[in-house]
């Protein structure tokens, strides 16, 4: 499609404080798409803002913590009366939680899936019929790599990340089966430089099989998530958008992944516990 896809339209993001959500913020702006941003950080949120303004589109702002229902449908019908329209949700929003499976408090895993999936649920079901009004309207909603595969001490990131891609594979699916206006496409980011590794929670049980203590193990992190630029990522994320593709793999780490997965089938796994064994045994 034609890059003025976005044009006058008007995009709905979730998590654009920072990271990919600012960087779609951003690029969004600068083709001319209209912008109802949200997070829970009220400060970096206005950085966003300022930067953004300068593509001369409308911006407005929210405090919106996606894993609150009420809160999300709220925005989605204050987005409406503000802008008259939304033809795009970006479900950007999410955290990381590592640690190991045995031992996940059950307010860890809640905060997680509360966060990572049931705010794609309820931003994809608020926006829904604003976007099949809008009569030409896509949902976006962020998966990863790790929606691929998965690895140890990531499994509460992993389930959610699965869950998320199976959900927006079958939304996908059922708004074709209807001839629907609306389309969706599942983002699967490699490492892109965000604040989520800094952001992360790494349990006691992390740094115990790990051998590092936990803010070296953050640091560790960080630097492996540090592959693809976040505009980078806007922009392939954009592009697949424009080109109404089911699955968007950003960066070559996910490239690879998929591709790993691809080939090994459920046999990836054994790959991947060799290397947490090696991991292991130098510490």
């Amino acid at each position: 499609m034609a890059r003025d896809r976005f044009k006058g339209r008007v995009a709905a993001i979730t998590g654009a404080a920072s990271g990919m959500g600012r960087a779609l913020a951003v690029e969004l702006a600068r083709r001319g798409c209209h912008l109802a941003l949200s997070d829970i950080d009220d400060a970096g949120l206005a950085e966003t803002a300022r930067i953004a303004a300068s593509g001369g589109v409308t911006l407005t702002l929210a405090h919106v913590d996606t894993a609150d229902r009420d809160a999300v449908f709220a925005w989605a019908d204050d987005v409406v009366r503000k802008h008259g329209r939304v033809n795009f949700v970006f479900n950007n929003a999410g955290v990381s939680l590592s640690a190991p499976l045995a031992e996940v408090a059950q307010a860890d895993f809640d905060w997680i899936m509360n966060i990572n999936f049931w705010g794609v649920v309820w931003g994809t079901q608020a926006f829904l019929p604003h976007l099949t009004a809008s009569g030409e309207g896509h949902v976006v909603n962020t998966s990863s790599l790790f929606g691929l595969m998965s690895i140890p001490l990531n499994g509460p990131y992993n389930a959610t990340k699965f869950a998320v891609r199976g959900y927006t594979e079958a939304l996908r699916m059922e708004l074709e089966s209807i001839r629907s206006c609306v389309s969706a496409t599942c983002v699967h980011p490699g490492g892109v430089r965000t604040e989520i590794a800094r952001r992360a929670r790494i349990t006691p049980g992390t740094e115990a099989w790990t051998g590092q203590p936990v803010e070296k193990a953050r640091r560790t992190f960080d630097r492996l998530l540090n592959a693809t630029s976040s505009h980078a990522a806007a922009q392939r994320i954009l592009l697949g958008v424009e080109r109404n593709e089911r699955r968007v793999l950003v960066g070559r780490d996910a490239w690879w992944a998929d591709k790993v997965v691809r080939l090994f089938g459920s046999g990836y796994q054994r790959l991947v516990v060799r290397a947490a064994m090696n991991f292991r045994r130098r510490r």
